[in-house]
């Protein structure tokens, strides 16, 4: 649509040269919407929450039953997961559907995530959010088994990650947690404040605070929504924000940032 436009006005104002140069700007103005940055395709951002719902649970399915079964802990941790996104009841059925077919026996993970790819691989806040989501579902019951963690590689690199780049994220995932039981701050809590927000008592307070909202960024509603992720899937990045709040809170207090 606005590459017709600029297109005409180019002409209007400044001929055949300036209705080029204004399909051309229109162009990118489409493109940049159509993955939901400076505003929102209502098809494509549909076809995205879709597709997203079905990955996010389908490899929820496949990591569950990684090991060979599905624990009481990764079953709850699904259920929890979905109460709290207050799912409506339509998404609440696709999802179960969906997290059945992936723990079915020898399923192939490789055409959802072909699919996930060619639909949301544009999208690299949806690409870590799907990760975050899935990493804490696989350290639902307290572990990260070897089969769980292969597979969330294979997953990961599949999205672009390399290794040292999911390294880093699941070191990060892992401190996050250490945030989310409201339980007082433990001896060591100021270490794994600086490894959730994947930074170090080295980096300058200009730096810790760039990294700080770099990763707040990441899980901001509006941003999410723009780029298709369910508006009942925001309360689950929510809550991975506040964990990231609680240890940057604590890093200012212990280095008297303002």
């Amino acid at each position: 649509m606005y590459k017709i436009i600029g297109a005409i006005v180019g002409f209007v104002l400044f001929n055949f040269l300036g209705a080029l140069a204004g399909y051309f700007i229109g162009s990118s103005i489409d493109r940049a919407k159509d993955l939901g940055i400076g505003g929102i395709n209502p098809l494509g951002n549909a076809h995205r929450k879709a597709v997203f719902l079905e990955t996010v649970f389908i490899l929820m399915g496949k990591l569950a039953k990684a090991d060979g079964h599905i624990s009481k802990d990764e079953i709850s941790h699904v259920e929890q997961f979905i109460l709290k996104m207050g799912m409506t009841k339509e998404h609440r059925q696709q999802a179960i559907k969906q997290f059945k077919r992936g723990s079915a026996e020898n399923f192939d993970i490789e055409p959802t995530l072909d699919n996930f790819m060619s639909i949301c691989g544009q999208t690299s806040n949806l690409k870590q959010v799907l990760l975050v989501y899935l990493t804490v579902m696989a350290l639902a019951d307290g572990k990260l088994d070897s089969l769980e963690e292969n597979l969330l590689r294979k997953i990961a690199s599949r999205l672009g990650y390399s290794t040292i780049e999911f390294q880093h994220l699941l070191e990060m995932l892992l401190n996050q947690a250490h945030f989310s039981s409201g339980a007082p701050p433990s001896s060591s809590a100021i270490d794994d404040a600086y490894k959730a927000l994947g930074v170090s008592q080295e980096n300058t307070d200009k730096e810790i605070k760039h990294a700080y909202r770099k990763l707040m960024s990441q899980y901001h509603p509006d941003k999410l929504i723009g780029q298709g992720l369910p508006e009942d899937m925001i309360a689950v990045a929510t809550e991975q924000a506040k964990d990231i709040q609680v240890a940057y809170d604590l890093i200012k207090k212990q280095r008297g940032m303002k």
